[in-house]
């Protein structure tokens, strides 16, 4: 995509939402909509067109987990951090996770193909450790079955 497209794009969505009270996380929704990540030149014209700085701007991108800056690999592997899931093994699958992928929290393979990120609760709680792949969720996640998942992400 051009820069000039990206501006352009930019400014509809920031023309979308003029005067709306609030309107830096709904913008930043709305371009990571359609970008699928929030570029580095969306940021420089969102953030005087908000009132903001980049360093504000760019704060709240990092702060909130389900925005990025960095496109996503096809596939997006969220694994349960909450207590419950560490309860029943998660931090084993988690580490087995890591070094199957040789990717930490937020990278991507190399081959661009799964993108890891950590959850908080997915909701999961009595039949956990449990993940999220592209919005679907897996329940029960051994060793054997994890291997399995991500297998089927992998090229």
């Amino acid at each position: 995509m051009t820069d000039t497209a990206l501006a352009t794009q930019v400014e509809v969505i920031l023309r979308d939402h003029a005067g709306g009270e609030g309107a830096a996380l709904p913008v930043l929704h709305a371009v990571q909509h359609a970008f699928g990540h929030i570029p580095e030149a969306a940021m420089a014209l969102i953030a005087p067109a908000l009132g903001l700085t980049q360093a504000e701007l760019r704060g709240l991108v990092t702060f909130y987990p389900d925005f990025r800056a960095t496109p996503a690999g096809r596939h997006v592997l969220k694994l349960c951090r909450s207590e419950a899931c560490q309860a029943r093994g998660g931090q084993a699958l988690i580490e087995a996770a890591k070094a199957r992928l040789g990717v930490d929290w937020h990278e991507t393979t190399p081959d661009g193909a799964v993108t890891l990120e950590p959850s908080y609760c997915l909701g999961l709680c009595a039949c956990g450790p449990g993940a999220m792949v592209n919005g679907e969720l897996h329940a029960k996640l051994d060793p054997e079955r994890l291997e399995r998942l991500l297998a089927g992400l992998l090229p």
